[in-house]
């Protein structure tokens, strides 16, 4: 049985092209960063977790919630395959339990903070915002985008940042979680325009407070579709 079963959905995603020894502190063992056309990426991710299910079981008041994230990319060889996944710095979610889960069980890096979102359609306008409360000052992160998704095209910077389909969580120096992430491919809205406003030194650390000063090299909103998150292996 899936650890997670849900649905992800209005997968907004800010990616920044950022210096590979930023990064190193953070890399699990056994991994290398994963990069697109000689670049690394991390990238700020808002979306929402609807039915979501934890062992087949639905959690009261725990279905359906906002997460806000930021993560970079990896691969790691299996024998003869490279299985390509992501690396979370932090998740960002309002519910407590599941904070409590995935730190407990998995090691990750959860958070609970206030936050919410809005889904908004005007006119030709597709409005998809995420916001979260850290220190008593909201942050914001919205994508205004066309109303109807497209496939994402093979072998494109979308299919990049969308099609990595395994988790790595460091435990320690020589230790890592492995967990497998399954979905299938999904289909994106084209961004007309964007709106960031987050302090990423006060939600993520200092370490990342220079991601304020950068802009994105692409902003992206994936449609998402059910998922499921399997049960972690050690690496």
């Amino acid at each position: 049985m899936s650890f997670i079963k849900a649905e992800w959905r209005k997968l907004a995603i800010a990616n920044y092209a950022v210096d590979a020894a930023v990064l190193k502190p953070y890399l699990p063992a056994k991994t290398e960063l994963d990069k697109w056309n000689d670049t690394v990426y991390i990238s700020l991710v808002g979306f929402m977790f609807v039915n979501t299910k934890v062992l087949g079981l639905k959690i009261p008041f725990h279905t359906n919630f906002e997460e806000a994230n930021l993560r970079f990319y990896v691969r790691h060889k299996d024998g003869n395959e490279w299985k390509r996944g992501v690396v979370f710095i932090k998740e960002i979610v309002p519910r407590y339990a599941i904070t409590f889960v995935a730190n407990n069980l998995y090691k990750e890096h959860y958070q609970t903070l206030p936050m919410r979102h809005l889904w908004k359609v005007k006119d030709k306008t597709r409005l998809t915002q995420y916001e979260w409360k850290c220190n008593n000052q909201w942050q914001s992160f919205s994508v205004e985008s066309t109303i109807e998704s497209e496939p994402i095209p093979q072998n494109s910077e979308t299919e990049f940042i969308t099609e990595h389909y395994w988790g790595y969580t460091k435990i320690n120096p020589t230790k890592t979680f492995e967990y497998e992430v399954t979905h299938p491919k999904w289909e994106a809205y084209p961004v007309h325009k964007y709106n960031i406003e987050v302090d990423f030194g006060l939600t993520y650390g200092p370490e990342f407070q220079f991601l304020n000063e950068l802009q994105p090299k692409s902003v992206m909103l994936a449609e998402g579709s059910l998922i499921t998150v399997e049960n972690k292996r050690e690496l």
